[in-house]
């Protein structure tokens, strides 16, 4: 599958060289939907900012295993019906890392359980919210103010995630 999206530094207004060579990193994500057809959107409420549920690729893993762990450690649920949405991959000069994230569309397949974040995800005051995918475009479509360096690619690979998601269930 192509990607649907590249990200570099110039697209975040960022002028760091290229470095000689970059590490690699594969993530799984998903735009998961519940009954009420609303997405799980993470907000991350000490930043506030919100971004997709899903995370890296551990060594042994394939990317449906590394996405039903990340859904469970970090919205407390367990997902059916998956669909491949798309690839989006990020070149983060700053960090000498070429990140490629896959994202699928998903069901709720399970009650919302407890969830295992990580230090960092406790410490960002990570909570879900469901909200439309019109609204979840808008709410990070409106979050500039949180500049980082990394939550600039993010926004640009969500905002492309969920606007094919919508492009994707018009056409259907």
């Amino acid at each position: 599958m192509n990607p649907l999206k590249i990200i570099r530094d110039a697209d975040i207004g960022s002028d760091i060289p290229a470095p000689d060579a970059y590490r690699e990193r594969t993530s799984a994500r998903a735009i998961v939907f519940n009954t009420e057809g609303k997405v799980a959107i993470l907000h991350a409420t000490k930043k506030n900012f919100h971004k997709l549920p899903g995370g890296g690729v551990k060594k042994g893993e394939d990317l449906p295993t590394a996405l039903a762990r990340e859904l469970q450690e970090e919205i407390g649920c367990s997902a059916k019906n998956l669909r491949k949405l798309a690839i989006v991959e990020e070149y983060r000069n700053k960090y000498a890392l070429h990140h490629t994230s896959h994202c699928f569309l998903a069901d709720l397949d399970s009650e919302m359980g407890p969830t295992d974040m990580t230090e960092s995800e406790i410490a960002s005051g990570f909570t879900t919210e469901w909200m439309n995918l019109s609204d979840a475009i808008q709410k990070i479509e409106s979050e500039t103010e949180f500049g980082s360096y990394q939550w600039k690619f993010i926004r640009l690979r969500e905002l492309a995630f969920l606007k094919e998601a919508v492009r994707i269930m018009q056409s259907v």
